[in-house]
């Protein structure tokens, strides 16, 4: 429902300078710590804390809490920019309903200034809830339906771990959009970054020239062990150092996961790493690493 009150901008979401360690962009869920949905207020808080560190958001869905609407609200009159996902399951009727989200949206916000992609569904050929031809034709789908509303140029594209994103998808989307985290290969910090891009450089021979970008990639600071893979602190700043600086010098665009440690997040997955991903801790405010987080020099 479209919000029938005046939105009063955070002035400083425009003003703010970048700080020094600065991402390319950040993988960002607003639901609060307890899963409750955001208000725009509390997504403008958001984007006040991340400011220093980008001006890139990627969100999951703009269906799911109505999610789509308060973060695009947030980000008027500001640089920010923001990936916006559709969610894609088993259950079609899901996709269909953010894919109609997204339409409606598009009446309401500028999305050649703020949207910078659109990304069709996150592993849902890894979770092997869609094939990649059914994967693909989503695809399409929607962007037949940017099209048909003028946005065309707006890319599309689909999120997919590096195993599993074929040349079926490779080929409908705009640019390819990787997840890879070696913890869950369960690699040593010590040979995890060149883990994750001996992934990027196997998919950029295959993608035969369209840009390659990391959509998901992190460390967890805290929970279960996975194999030769251990959490802590000092283990997820050196994977985030390690990576970021090798990004940099290699010209390689990403979306680091995550923004926020999120508690909700363990209790809706089996493993009780998933809320330990965060730059922010769980409070949504305090910094979880002294500055600098990394150093390229």
């Amino acid at each position: 429902m479209k919000f029938a009150y005046h939105i009063a901008l955070f002035a400083s979401l425009a003003s703010t300078a970048l700080g020094a360690s600065q991402f390319f962009g950040l993988n960002y869920n607003p639901k609060r710590p307890d899963g409750s949905c955001p208000n725009v207020y509390q997504v403008q808080g958001d984007l006040k804390v991340l400011r220093p560190y980008t001006n890139r958001l990627r969100i999951y869905s703009v269906h799911d809490c109505n999610q789509g609407e308060p973060v695009l609200r947030a980000m008027e009159n500001t640089d920010w920019k923001v990936e916006l996902g559709l969610w894609v399951n088993k259950n079609d009727a899901v996709f269909e309903a953010d894919k109609n989200e997204l339409l409606r949206l598009t009446k309401y916000f500028n999305f050649a200034k703020q949207v910078s992609a659109v990304v069709v569904g996150s592993e849902a050929v890894y979770r092997k809830e869609q094939t990649a031809e059914q994967l693909a034709a989503k695809i399409r789908n929607v962007k037949q339906a940017l099209a048909n509303v003028g946005l065309a140029s707006i890319p599309v594209t689909t999120s997919e771990t590096w195993p599993t994103y074929y040349q079926t998808l490779i080929k409908e989307v705009d640019f390819v959009n990787m997840h890879g985290f070696p913890f869950w290969e369960g690699v040593s910090i010590d040979k995890a970054n060149d883990k994750m891009f001996q992934h990027i450089y196997d998919l950029q021979a295959a993608a035969k020239g369209k840009k390659v970008v990391v959509g998901e990639t992190g460390w967890p600071s805290a929970g279960d062990h996975y194999g030769a893979a251990q959490t802590g602190m000092h283990n997820a700043q050196s994977y985030l150092q390690q990576f970021v600086c090798r990004a940099v010098r290699e010209n390689i665009e990403y979306y680091y996961f995550n923004s926020f440690d999120q508690n909700w997040a363990s209790t809706n997955n089996a493993s009780n790493v998933e809320g330990n991903w965060g730059i922010v801790k769980n409070d949504y405010v305090t910094p979880k690493f002294a500055e600098p987080i990394y150093s390229c020099k």
